[in-house]
């Protein structure tokens, strides 16, 4: 096993995005919610805490668009509709109603943490976010790869690899086979874990685990426009959907033409200051190969 750090730019660009304006409210239901002033952080509780709105004006905001998708935006793609701005230390929870009892939140440090959180202001419940964990398969058969047309948003009619939301009850392996059977109607096989890339903005990581066809039939499944097996030298790169799956690939190539195929564990850090019209940029931290 070799571990290296390794910082490499793709020449793409991607905007930040920009955070909302925040506001002061009071918050008299939680006595024990730290306050914020905008210039320094306080542990009283007695005076006003930091509200961040919600929802955030659309005229200085445009918020993730996630697996739901939107118009030009991609699941690993931040935008946003004005300059580039650093972002912040604190970002916003987007938890509006409690889950618990169904009232208002408000979005505040509590007391003894140090992020903002969404807290129910009735119930006092403290409503964390995790990030999400991304599964699919890296199909091989005769020397080329699956991949799928994607027939929705975001990335609509861009490639993939066959991959999604890992789903409660099952394990990662089970979910990339699931996966693989609902976007390109194949039966797998799993080999062996490929890649995990973190990509910690937008609270995503990705496994990606290498497979093989149990039978040589696949079409395209609900989601998917088309599916089609690749020969390496033929990958459209130009119209892959997500930067985790191109870089997925490019590490493919690289050790399928090393003649040695290894377990990768890398960051993806979307880069800042493109135009929202380009949103490809990030870099890689290659952390891990074996």
């Amino acid at each position: 096993m070799m571990l290296r750090s390794v910082h490499l730019s793709y020449g793409f660009g991607v905007s930040p995005l920009l955070r909302c304006n925040p506001r002061f409210c009071s918050l008299a239901s939680l006595p024990t919610i730290a306050s914020l002033s905008q210039s320094s952080i306080s542990a009283s509780p007695w005076r006003s805490p930091l509200c961040v709105p919600c929802p955030p004006s659309h005229a200085v905001f445009r918020a993730f668009w996630m697996s739901s998708g939107g118009p030009d935006t991609r699941p690993d793609v931040v935008a946003a509709t004005g300059p580039a701005a650093a972002p912040s230390m604190f970002q916003k929870p987007k938890i509006c109603f409690c889950h618990s009892c169904g009232n208002p939140t408000k979005h505040v440090i509590p007391d003894g943490e140090e992020k903002i959180r969404a807290v129910c202001m009735v119930c006092g419940k403290i409503h964390y976010e995790n990030p999400k964990m991304v599964v699919g398969c890296l199909v091989e058969h005769n020397d080329k790869v699956l991949l799928c047309k994607r027939k929705i948003e975001p990335s609509y009619g861009l490639w993939t690899l066959p991959a999604g939301f890992l789903e409660i009850g099952e394990s990662a392996a089970d979910g990339a086979a699931r996966e693989t059977l609902e976007e390109a109607c194949a039966e797998v096989e799993i080999i062996s874990p490929f890649a995990q890339l973190d990509i910690p903005l937008i609270g995503q990581s990705y496994i990606i685990f290498r497979a093989r066809l149990k039978t040589p039939h696949f079409s395209p499944g609900p989601e998917s426009l088309e599916c089609a097996l690749f020969a390496l030298d033929d990958i459209p790169f130009d119209s892959l959907a997500f930067s985790s799956i191109i870089v997925t690939l490019r590490m493919y190539i690289e050790d399928i033409n090393s003649g040695n195929l290894n377990f990768h564990y890398c960051t993806i850090n979307k880069r800042p200051g493109a135009s929202p019209s380009d949103p490809r940029g990030f870099n890689v931290d290659y952390h891990l190969r074996s």
